[in-house]
C-alpha cells in the first residue's frame, strides 16, 4: 500500500489537516483491517466493569506466570556465561574435573560475551517479521525450546570455536522473546495495564539473577566438597538449558496465538477479551506487511529516539551483565563469594522495575518515573569509581544501585506496546529498538579490557557518560509525545471532524489515527 497523502503532508502532527481528508484517508484502510474486526463482525457486545475485572484476572492467571518464568530464563541463559567464567570455563583443559575449562584469555572472553548479540543482531529484524507472519504463540514457543537446547549443548564444548558457535545460535533463538512479549502485552492488555505488566515480566531478570547466583554457588560448593563427573561450569549450562527447554514445552501448550484461538477462554470470553482492548486502537494482529508503515516508522523521530536510547543504555548493560562476577571479585571478594553477593542486585532490580512500572501507570508518567531508576544507577556507578579500594562494602552497594538501570528500558519497551500502532510499524520499531540493544551489548563487553582489571575504571567512566546521555534522550521522548498529543487534540476539535465506526480495528498507525493518544 503506498503512503497516503495524509502521511506525505505530515500535517496531522501540526493539527492543520482537513477533517474530511482524515476520514477519507482512514477509509482506504478498511479493506485490510485487523483480525479483530472479522471476529467482532455481527456481534452485540456489552462489557461491564465487573466482567472486565473478572476477565483481566483470568488473563493474568494464565499468561503472566509463564511469561515471567520465560523472561527470567531469558536473562539467566544470557548471563550463565558470567557464572561459568569464575567456575573453571577459562581454565586450560585438565584431567582434574574441578579445574578444567576451554582455555580462553580475557580478550576471547569479551568476544564470547559479544557473540551472543551478533546472533541477536543478525536475526532481530527477520524474527520480527516472522512474529508478524507466523502464529505468535507457537513461534515463540519454538524459539524458547531451541535456545534451551542450544544452551545445554554448551556442556559439550571443548574449545573456543565451539563456544563461539553456541553463543551465536543462542542469540539467534533468543532474539524473538522480547519483541514477542511486547506484542503479547499489547495484544492482551489495555494501555493503562501494559506498563505494569511489562515491568512485572521484565522484573524476573532480577529473580533470575538471584536464582542463578544461588544455583551457581550451590553447584560450585557441592562440586568442591564431593567431586563430580562433570566440570562445575558444564553442570550450570546443562541445568539452565534443560530447564528452559522444558518450560518452552509448557509455553507451547499454555500460550495461544491470540484471543481468537485461546483454549482457556470460552467463545463468549474470546469476544470480550478482544472488546476490552478496543481502547488501545491497535487490534490483535495483522499478518500483511505494509511498506508504507515501515517507511513511516523509519521517518518517525520516536523510532530513532528509541533506537539511540537502546544503543547508548545497552553499552553499560553489556559490560555489567557479563562482567559483574569479575567486578565483585575486584572489590576484594572470592569467586565463590561473588556468586552469592551478586544476588541482592537482583532484588534491587525487582523492586525498581515493579515500583516504577506501577507508579508510572498510576500517575500516567512512565517516562519521568523511570528516569529515577536510571539516576539511582548513575549514583551507584559514581560510588564504584569514587570510593577508595579499601571500601569494599560501599563499592558493592554501588553495584547494587546500578541494577535499577533497566527501568527506562522497560518503560520504552512498554511504550512500543502502547504508543506504536499499525502492526507492521510496531514490529519495525521493536526491531529497531532491539537492534540498538544488540549493538550496545556488543560494544559493552569490549570496554572491559583485560589490562584494566580488576578495577576497570575506563569502562566505569564510559558507563557514567552513557547513562547521562540516556537521561537526556528520555527527556526528549517525554516532551515530544506531549506535543503530539496537543496536536492530535486540535485535529479532533476541528469543525466537521467525524470519527469512523470501528476505527480501532483498521490497522492504522498512531500518526494516521487522530483518535490515538500517546501514553507519557
Amino acid at each position: 500500500m503506498p503512503p497516503s497523502d495524509l502521511e506525505k503532508s505530515g500535517d496531522l502532527e501540526e493539527g492543520h489537516t482537513s477533517t474530511n481528508l482524515v476520514s477519507q484517508e482512514l477509509l482506504k484502510h478498511s479493506h485490510d483491517a485487523d483480525a479483530a474486526l472479522k471476529a467482532l463482525e455481527g456481534q452485540s457486545i456489552v462489557l461491564t466493569p465487573a466482567e472486565n475485572k473478572r476477565l483481566l484476572r483470568k488473563i493474568d492467571l494464565h499468561l503472566m506466570p509463564i511469561m515471567c518464568i520465560v523472561y527470567g530464563l531469558n536473562y539467566l541463559d544470557k548471563t550463565t556465561l558470567s557464572y561459568a567464567s569464575i567456575m573453571g570455563l577459562k581454565l586450560p583443559p585438565s584431567s582434574d574435573k574441578l579445574h578444567s575449562g576451554i582455555s580462553i584469555n580475557g580478550s576471547q572472553y569479551s568476544w564470547l560475551s559479544s557473540m551472543f548479540y551478533f546472533g541477536y543482531l543478525f536475526w532481530e529484524y527477520p524474527t520480527n517479521r516472522l512474529l508478524q507472519r507466523l502464529p505468535l504463540g507457537k513461534y515463540s514457543a519454538f524459539n524458547i525450546i531451541m535456545w534451551g537446547t542450544v544452551l545445554a549443548c554448551f556442556a559439550a564444548v571443548d574449545n573456543y570455536g565451539g563456544a563461539i558457535a553456541i553463543r551465536l545460535f543462542l542469540g539467534i533463538f533468543e532474539a524473538a522473546v522480547t519483541p514477542g512479549f511486547a506484542l503479547f502485552t499489547s495484544q492482551w492488555y489495555t494501555r493503562r495495564e501494559q506498563g505494569t505488566r511489562t515491568g512485572i515480566w521484565f522484573s524476573f531478570n532480577g529473580f533470575a539473577q538471584i536464582f542463578g547466583g544461588v544455583l551457581a554457588y550451590g553447584i560450585a560448593v557441592g562440586c568442591r566438597r564431593t567431586g563430580t563427573l562433570l566440570e562445575p561450569w558444564k553442570i550450570v549450562f546443562l541445568a539452565t538449558g534443560l530447564l528452559t527447554a522444558g518450560v518452552g514445552a509448557v509455553f507451547l501448550w499454555a500460550v495461544p496465538d491470540s484471543q481468537i484461538n485461546c483454549r482457556w477462554l470460552t467463545k463468549e470470553e474470546r469476544i470480550l477479551a478482544i472488546e476490552r482492548i478496543r481502547i488501545n486502537g491497535q487490534g490483535v494482529g495483522n499478518k500483511h506487511f505494509k511498506g508504507y508503515q515501515m517507511r513511516e516508522a523509519l521517518l518517525d523521530p520516536m523510532c530513532w529516539a528509541f533506537f539511540f536510547y537502546a544503543l547508548i543504555a545497552s553499552i553499560p548493560n553489556g559490560g555489567i551483565s557479563n562482567f559483574f562476577s569479575q567486578l565483585i571479585v575486584g572489590f576484594g571478594y572470592t569467586p565463590e563469594q561473588s556468586l552469592l553477593y551478586g544476588t541482592p542486585g537482583g532484588a534491587v532490580e525487582i523492586v525498581a522495575l515493579i515500583l516504577c512500572a506501577w507508579y508510572g501507570d498510576r500517575i500516567g508518567r512512565r517516562i519521568l518515573v523511570s528516569m529515577a531508576g536510571l539516576a539511582l544507577a548513575l549514583l551507584g556507578m559514581i560510588l564504584i569509581v569514587a570510593l577508595p579500594l579499601s571500601n569494599n562494602s560501599g563499592r558493592l552497594a554501588g553495584y547494587y544501585f546500578t541494577q535499577a538501570s533497566p527501568t527506562p528500558f522497560v518503560a520504552l519497551l512498554s511504550l512500543i506496546s502502547s504508543n506504536v500502532a499499525g502492526y507492521t510499524k510496531k514490529t519495525t520499531v521493536a526491531a529497531m529498538y532491539l537492534i540498538g540493544y544488540c549493538t550496545g551489548n556488543i560494544i559493552g563487553p569490549q570496554t572491559f579490557r583485560p589490562e584494566h582489571a580488576p578495577r576497570y575504571v575506563p569502562a566505569e567512566i564510559t558507563i557514567i557518560v552513557c547513562w547521562a546521555v540516556a537521561l537526556g534522550i528520555l527527556a526528549f521522548v517525554h516532551v515530544y509525545y506531549a506535543r503530539q498529543n496537543a496536536s492530535k487534540a486540535a485535529v479532533r476539535g476541528g469543525a466537521g471532524y467525524v470519527r469512523l465506526e470501528n476505527q480501532e480495528w483498521l490497522d492504522l498507525t498512531d500518526r494516521e489515527n487522530p483518535e490515538f493518544v500517546y501514553t507519557l
